[in-house]
């Protein structure tokens, strides 16, 4: 991994050390401590940087620099390791809501420079755009994984109807387009000790109501903190948390294609609760 963070930053490396499969932590010559990233499919880590420089443009939420990329490599800061606290929570949930609040041209719409074939973790996820948010949310963000599924056989026709008489019954949400992480599970919530870091986003521009549907859907530490704090800055919409199954389908979706049978359930709970 000493090649690409040489050639990404035009600083040697000092010492490098392997964080997972495709991650390497590398100490450059002049102190800094990078993350370098192998790419997993075409356009994945010009979608990654895109994302995280129109997510760093909010000025909101601490999120990684991006110090070089090509088509293959990624290379980004290594984020401090800390535990999480009531006090980070809060400022995360003040800094969504000011990130959704920079807003994004429509839904569906790529960061500025990010490629419309884009991913959500190692699906692809194509950054068509819409002006109605059930509309869009419907053919861009649901369909497309349920007919995936399908063809792999994680469902059968039946299930295929449920979705799309569930996409039928989406909530009409009147609200403008949001500037969206776009993959808001907890293990992309990193935490430094003071504040709470975004990264590995599949940022697009949706409802508001999605990063923090998928926050509940896999967990977050103080999350009611998270919740509080964002409702002081900017109050979510009656009965928010009734239409959380509507926002949850689309991670759901995403996991049942990447991972079969284990999220299936999952998913059809989510669609038979939109009524």
């Amino acid at each position: 991994m000493s090649e690409p963070a040489t050639r990404l930053t035009g600083h040697a490396v000092t010492g490098t050390r392997r964080l997972s499969g495709d991650l390497t932590e590398a100490v450059l010559d002049d102190g800094r401590v990078v993350v370098v990233k192998r790419g997993h499919g075409t356009g994945a880590t010009a979608a990654e940087a895109a994302g995280l420089r129109w997510l760093a443009s909010a000025a909101a939420v601490p999120v990684p620099s991006v110090h070089g990329q090509d088509e293959d490599w990624l290379v980004i800061d290594r984020v401090p390791e800390g535990r999480p606290t009531a006090a980070a929570a809060e400022r995360l949930g003040h800094g969504l809501a000011r990130l959704h609040a920079a807003g994004a041209p429509a839904f569906g719409a790529a960061p500025p420079g990010g490629p419309a074939e884009a991913w959500i973790g190692r699906a692809p996820m194509a950054n068509a755009t819409g002006e109605d948010w059930a509309t869009w949310y419907a053919e861009h963000r649901v369909l497309p994984y349920v007919r995936e599924a399908a063809d792999a056989g994680t469902f059968g026709p039946a299930e295929v109807t449920l979705f799309e008489r569930a996409c039928g019954r989406l909530p009409a949400l009147a609200e403008p387009p949001s500037r969206l992480h776009g993959d808001l599970w907890n293990g992309n919530v990193l935490w430094d000790g003071r504040d709470a870091w975004l990264i590995d986003p599949a940022a697009h521009g949706g409802h508001r109501e999605t990063d923090l549907a998928m926050l509940h859907l896999f967990g977050c530490p103080h999350l009611d903190r998270v919740v509080a704090a964002y409702q002081e800055v900017s109050p979510l919409a009656d009965g928010w948390a009734e239409r959380i199954g509507a926002h949850q389908l689309f991670p759901l979706l995403v996991h049942s294609v990447l991972f079969g049978q284990s999220y299936a359930g999952q998913a059809v709970a989510a669609a038979r609760s939109l009524r």
